[in-house]
């Protein structure tokens, strides 16, 4: 059998939260490993007879930068004995987010890769370019990848296949805020067809008194 624990971190996405609101201030890509770390030993502590299972660190998206920091200082600390609880045995990413020029470089090789542009126009950023697909050195570059850029603005990058819906309609909130009023028509509201029409039905619902107080949440009065 296998067990997973399943983490919204960091603080304000999914279902955690803080009820300081000062705990949303400290999320930066360090203090956020380091506040996973802080959960596992917790959670290892109150779950001993877990201990001795091989253990995992995974994480999608931006997660994949956190989860090599995380999985490197399980390592170091289990190294100087001070990490006897969690039996590391690596760790595993899905789509993951692993540096801004590393992913943005790799745009033109897998846009080709999947038809977005032509054989010519790829082509022309090898010949051009010369593999670099980020800051252009020359005015031939720079033009191949102008016409890359306006091809891709057609598109949804997150979602290919979908419709190219605005992003930034929706105002992200944290559970601690101030309540919104759901009888209110909201103009930010994408249409059904729109990836982020879930996203915005998630505002919604997590925005909701019930959910709020299922979640142990005060509303704050003025």
């Amino acid at each position: 059998t296998t067990s997973i624990i399943l983490l919204d971190s960091p603080v304000g996405t999914g279902f955690s939260y803080a009820r300081d609101v000062e705990g949303y201030h400290d999320i930066g890509d360090f203090s956020f490993s380091m506040h996973v770390l802080i959960f596992l030993n917790k959670w290892f502590t109150d779950h001993p007879h877990y201990q001795s299972n091989p253990f995992f660190v995974g994480g999608s998206s931006y997660a994949g930068k956190m989860s090599p920091i995380i999985a490197q200082h399980i390592s170091q600390e289990i190294e100087l004995g001070k990490q006897p609880k969690i039996n590391l045995k690596g760790y595993v990413v899905g789509n993951p987010v692993t540096g801004s020029d590393y992913d943005d470089n790799f745009r033109v090789p897998y846009a080709h890769g999947v038809g977005i542009i032509s054989d010519q126009l790829y082509e022309a950023a090898i010949r051009n370019c010369k593999g670099s697909y980020i800051r252009p050195t020359d005015k031939m570059c720079a033009r191949v990848l102008n016409t890359f850029q306006n091809l891709v603005s057609e598109i949804d990058v997150s979602q290919i296949l979908g419709v190219n819906c605005i992003r930034g309609m929706l105002t992200h909130r944290f559970l601690s805020e101030e309540y919104i009023q759901l009888s209110d028509p909201s103009p930010e509201q994408p249409t059904l067809d729109c990836f982020s029409y879930r996203y915005y039905l998630c505002n919604i619902w997590a925005n909701d008194d019930s959910t709020r107080e299922a979640l142990g949440v005060k509303r704050r009065r003025p």
